[in-house]
């Protein structure tokens, strides 16, 4: 009887679980908060065999959690359940936004999502010339316990496998001394052929080394072969790739065309170029409204911010140190996309009765491809580089600046923590004495604050550097090596490429026209002499600056610090040598934002007058829209409504640099004139 009884438990419990084969999928949406991209989806998995892998649609949620977190509410999540006998299901969920801002962000984001996939689309990868997929040959195997700025020393106490042997994941491989750390057996991270790094009784890592210090990925000690070549993949089991975005591709053959067309005039012509900012070429009786100096000033003050400080710390910490020599690169080049669309503002612009200036690509768009028969094609790129402009200045240059600038004081400064919507409105109002006065006021201002903001941070940045003038060598060897030699953890050569390049596109704005606005105004007689002047703005904003901030990463070793990155990771490198230079760090963000802001409202007034007219009225409603937006972006957490609008800013090159190749050969003419000129002193010439 009980045999029998025990056989139909048996047969019972197999019937049971053959029917509860079919996984059963229940969630929990969770919505915490009113804040934005801190939705959570926790999954409850029953049936089918344990242990169960989730597939997410969030590249950044592993495999095997079953609870995604910091995602866009009002967004639509997939997820593909699997059990240990690859049975599957797939499931979606949509995170219910609640909040304005949550409904707002969600709704913008697909328009994100679509913008990013034009702008950062990989036409290579598209018809096949090569795979975007990142694989690795071997994997380095790195010392337990090793952090940036460790004061630990380290070595190979002894080899517990001989070198070419193959290994297994898990093996015990090496003994490693660690100083306070202790001694540590360090087992095989991946299976394949070992290769010693290290010899053994050899030092890994001494931290009193400065090469040591300098070198990317310094604490290896090991490295495995793999078989063949394997995909690295996101959290998710994606694979990871590393494309070459078409917008990039757009800004930096434009600057490599212009450079030959121009006859390298980002060489030839930056003495002369620094003659006419010095004002030795200043003519009072010129028409215009500013010095070629305050056009200057105006327009670095819109390129040098948040970019140099923040977006140089993510190329490194992506891109390695070789992504410096790859930015300096773009930056050289770019400074011939800014003479051409300089010149072209200057001689396309329009001077009113009672002296204000209308100029930028709107016009040279319009007029200049007008001169070509191109009549509806110039007014459709104007009108289109006008409305990228106006939402460009009311995003990226207005509510991007001011979020971040908050965001960044308020953790130097704690009592600003939670008065976001006063900290805007002090903003607001100083921004609002300044451009209420017009490119004069504007001109004045930055023309003082720049000068000031970037001597202070090139002092800093100099002082870090003196500070550990011994890394010099070894931070160059790094940079060269890793330009030309990076490993696969950082993307390879096309990774590091693109990253350096990427970074200086999008600092020094070259080839997006919103520096044709400011330039417009100054005061000359010949177009050429202002293409001059600009040509300066991408050396200074990427040649110098952002190569400083480089440095300032590379010379401390704060580049292979991981789990931090951006503004923080910059801040944390000046400290490291300065104790009290963050504090200072952060007035100069504060100032950086602050200016940005006060640039990008002239250009974005000049784009709202060329679609709404050139009335005060009209340009009034737009400064305060302006001012307004100052106070929404340091008071609300705006997510893809600001990476919208600055994405923005990318696209105005579509326009602008369709108008160059169209326009560029009128340039040319007009620069050998100029150059004729100058050379049998037809120009007007102080103390000539």
């Amino acid at each position: 009887m009980t045999h029998r009884y025990f056989l139909l438990l048996l047969i019972s419990f197999l019937s049971l679980t053959s029917f509860s084969q079919e996984l059963e999928v229940k969630a929990d949406l969770i919505n915490p908060s009113k804040t934005i991209n801190d939705g959570q989806i926790e999954l409850h998995v029953s049936g089918g065999q344990e242990p169960y892998e989730y597939f997410w649609s969030n590249p950044d949620t592993p495999l095997s959690s079953s609870i995604s977190t910091n995602l866009v509410e009002g967004m639509s999540y997939t997820i593909v359940i699997e059990d240990a006998n690859g049975l599957k299901k797939e499931v979606t969920y949509e995170l219910k936004a609640e909040s304005i801002t949550e409904k707002l962000n969600g709704t913008l984001k697909p328009a994100v999502d679509g913008l990013g996939s034009v702008l950062f689309w990989d036409p290579f990868a598209a018809v096949g010339i090569y795979d975007p997929v990142m694989y690795s040959d071997s994997k380095l195997i790195f010392v337990p316990g090793w952090t940036a700025g460790t004061s630990n020393q380290f070595k190979l106490k002894k080899w517990l496998v001989k070198k070419g042997t193959r290994i297994n994941e898990g093996d015990p491989i090496a003994i490693i001394s660690r100083g306070d750390l202790g001694d540590v057996e360090v087992k095989a991270t991946t299976s394949g052929q070992l290769k010693h790094l290290v010899e053994e009784g050899e030092m890994i890592y001494n931290p009193d080394n400065k090469s040591h210090v300098i070198q990317q990925n310094a604490h290896k000690f090991a490295e495995v072969k793999y078989d063949e070549p394997i995909a690295l993949l996101n959290a998710n089991g994606t694979k990871k790739t590393k494309g070459i975005p078409f917008i990039v591709v757009w800004l930096v053959l434009g600057a490599l065309f212009f450079t030959l067309k121009m006859g390298f005039i980002n060489f030839r012509g930056f003495r002369h170029a620094l003659d006419l900012a010095k004002g030795k070429y200043d003519d009072p009786n010129a028409p215009g409204r500013i010095t070629h100096f305050q056009a200057l000033s105006t327009a670095v003050s819109a390129t040098v911010g948040l970019g140099n400080i923040a977006g140089v710390a993510v190329a490194v910490s992506l891109g390695g140190a070789g992504a410096t020599f790859w930015m300096v690169v773009a930056g050289l080049l770019g400074m011939s996309s800014k003479f051409v669309e300089c010149t072209l503002g200057v001689k396309y612009r329009f001077i009113g009765k009672e002296g204000r200036i209308f100029g930028g690509p709107m016009n040279y768009l319009r007029y200049g491809l007008e001169k070509r028969n191109l009549t509806k094609l110039g007014k459709f790129l104007a009108a289109f580089f006008a409305v990228l402009a106006i939402g460009a200045s009311f995003g990226g240059g207005n509510m991007f600046q001011s979020n971040q600038s908050y965001a960044i004081l308020s953790n130097q400064i704690p009592f600003l923590d939670g008065h976001g919507f006063a900290f805007g409105v002090f903003l607001a109002i100083l921004v609002g004495v300044v451009i209420i006065g017009g490119i004069n006021s504007i001109a004045n201002v930055t023309g003082k604050v720049v000068p000031v903001m970037a001597l202070v941070y090139i002092i800093g940045a100099l002082i870090v550097i003196f500070i550990n003038i011994e890394n010099l060598g070894p931070a160059i060897s790094a940079i060269i090596n890793g330009a030309f030699s990076p490993g696969a953890l950082k993307g390879g050569f096309i990774g590091v490429l693109i990253v350096g390049f990427q970074r200086a596109a999008f600092s020094n704005e070259a080839g997006v026209g919103s520096a044709a606005i400011a330039h417009s105004a100054a005061k000359t007689h010949h177009p050429p002499s202002e293409g001059f002047v600009a040509l300066l703005e991408p050396f200074i904003d990427t040649v110098v600056v952002c190569t400083l901030t480089a440095l300032v990463l590379i010379f401390t070793g704060m580049h292979e610090v991981e789990g931090v990155s951006g503004v923080q990771l910059t801040t944390d490198a000046f400290g490291s040598v300065i104790s009290w230079f963050p504090y200072v760090l952060a007035l100069a963000v504060f100032l950086f934002a602050f200016s940005t802001m006060i640039s990008w409202s002239y250009y974005g007034m000049r784009a709202w007058s060329y679609i709404f007219g050139r009335g005060k009225k009209t340009e009034f409603v737009y400064k305060i829209l302006f001012l307004l937006f100052i106070i929404v972006g340091s008071s609300a957490s705006l997510g893809a409504v600001l990476d919208f609008s600055d994405m923005m800013i990318l696209a105005m090159s579509f326009p602008n640099i369709i108008g160059l190749y169209i326009l560029s050969g009128e340039v040319r003419k007009d620069l050998r004139q100029y150059l004729s000129d100058l050379k049998t002193g037809k120009l007007f010439k102080k103390n000539a």
